[in-house]
């Protein structure tokens, strides 16, 4: 935990920018593997963490904001759970280092809406995300469970995002601290990607490394020599020389604070020539990217800034042609760049992503963009200091999207498809790092991670 100042403060900016009522925060439950005692390892809610810190499994959080309570609702251990757990604090003893004023067990909190209601009084609660919240809220609340999302408080939504966008000094350390083991993690892999070994082998020198410092995953590793698979979590296939491998993961630390890193890494030490073409212009572009994160400008258009680097660069190798600023108008880059350019990091590596990404990486008259690639894009609004978010630009070569484009000559103007053939099996780059925005522009954090083409290949080669 940070010191109880730091969440009471939290609490009570929250109870301010709601306004009135009863805000309703529910703590995450253990969830069976494929019995209810066979539990996945166990992660708290986000939001009930950065405002009530306490991270065990069965609390719920209450604000009264007229009456200026605080109340954390949960049940003491028996005996009969001690046998399996060994002793542990009660619930009131788990308030203090909060700063929470009272406890309460669970089975008043119902009592206690019940209550409010008969009075007519608001409840606020966020958009659930998991069906146990949902049967939860029915339950308090006699809500179907049908209706329950669109009960949910939009002045909640807006008031914490409104703090979790903004990270404060020790928000910030601790992210470092996260890269600094993703930076120990990337040493590992690179070292441990040779030809004639297997994607998981690397997998486990990552998780050694991980585990090695206290932290758990933030996310799935994706570790593929197939990286034009965006998201490809399966990590069986053989190393071969000539291979380049994206290898996209992040870790947590005990405060639940997350990294999330990419890099491309040359199979045995070396890029190919072709390879290094590719590589230098995705580290190019996500330099020019980096460089243009400062307060008051939109994601949006550092996004689209770096689309113009991917296509005035594929032009020049012959893959595109045409005015690259028209090109990226029409949607003609997203063939090779069809994701986003990066989106906020924090408690959740993609932060505060439950909540929903119209509130969190959008704002009033900013709206999703429909067409193919830039729709895509979770974090489009007006940077801010305080803002950390990521930066992970990519070229990818996926044969199925270039065979579909070519055979409906899509964007013909734009696509030079006889020299796309002749990188149909390059597969995919990408690199990425988290950046903090500063009241002067930004500052990209924890200690540097190779990304160099020369510095990846003398890691690989270490």
């Amino acid at each position: 935990m940070f010191d109880a100042a730091t969440y009471q403060s939290r609490r009570r900016r929250l109870s301010k920018d709601v306004g009135s009522g009863l805000i309703l925060l529910l703590g995450n439950d253990e969830v069976g593997m494929n019995y209810a005692a066979n539990a996945y390892h166990f992660r708290q809610d986000s939001t009930f963490l950065y405002f009530f810190a306490v991270n065990l499994p069965g609390l719920a959080g209450l604000i009264d904001v007229d009456a200026g309570t605080e109340t954390l609702f949960g049940d003491d251990l028996t005996v009969a759970d001690i046998v399996w757990t060994g002793p542990q604090p009660t619930i009131a003893k788990l308030c203090k280092p909060a700063g929470i004023a009272s406890s309460a067990p669970m089975a008043e909190l119902e009592t206690r809406l019940a209550a409010a209601i008969a009075k007519g009084r608001r409840v606020h609660f966020l958009k659930p995300y998991r069906a146990e919240h949902t049967l939860k809220i029915t339950a308090l609340l006699g809500l179907k469970p049908t209706i329950v999302a669109s009960y949910r408080s939009e002045a909640l939504h807006a008031a914490v995002v409104a703090q979790r966008n903004v990270k404060s000094a020790d928000e910030v350390a601790e992210i470092e601290r996260a890269v600094g083991v993703s930076r120990e993690m990337y040493l590992a892999a690179m070292r441990a990607a040779r030809p004639g070994r297997r994607e998981y082998e690397v997998v486990a020198e990552i998780v050694r490394v991980q585990k090695a410092n206290g932290c758990e995953l933030a996310f799935p590793i994706i570790c593929s020599v197939h990286g034009e698979t965006l998201h490809n979590h399966a990590h069986a296939n053989l190393m071969k020389a000539g291979d380049v491998m994206v290898l996209d993961s992040g870790v947590e630390t005990e405060r639940g604070y997350a990294s999330d890193i990419t890099r491309t890494i040359p199979v045995g030490g070396r890029f190919t020539a072709e390879q290094r073409v590719i590589y230098d212009l995705v580290l190019k572009t996500q330099l020019a990217a980096i460089a243009a994160i400062k307060p008051g400008v939109r994601y949006k258009d550092v996004h689209l800034l770096a689309s113009r680097s991917f296509a005035s660069g594929l032009k020049e190798i012959g893959l595109m042609k045409g005015d690259p600023a028209e090109a990226v108008a029409a949607g003609a880059h997203a063939l090779f760049f069809p994701h986003g350019l990066g989106h906020m990091l924090g408690l959740d590596v993609h932060d505060l992503e439950n909540i929903g990404e119209q509130h969190v990486g959008y704002e009033p008259g900013l709206e999703r963009s429909g067409q193919f690639g830039l729709s895509y894009l979770r974090l489009a609004r007006t940077l801010k200091p305080g803002f950390v978010l990521t930066v992970e630009p990519g070229l990818y070569f996926i044969p199925q999207l270039i065979d579909q484009w070519k055979a409906d000559k899509r964007h013909a103007a734009f696509v030079n498809y006889r020299e796309v053939e002749k990188f149909r099996n390059a597969r995919g780059y990408r690199i990425e790092d988290d950046v903090l925005v500063t009241r002067s522009g930004n500052r990209v954090l924890g200690p540097p991670i190779p990304k160099k083409a020369e510095d990846v290949e003398a890691a690989c080669r270490a």
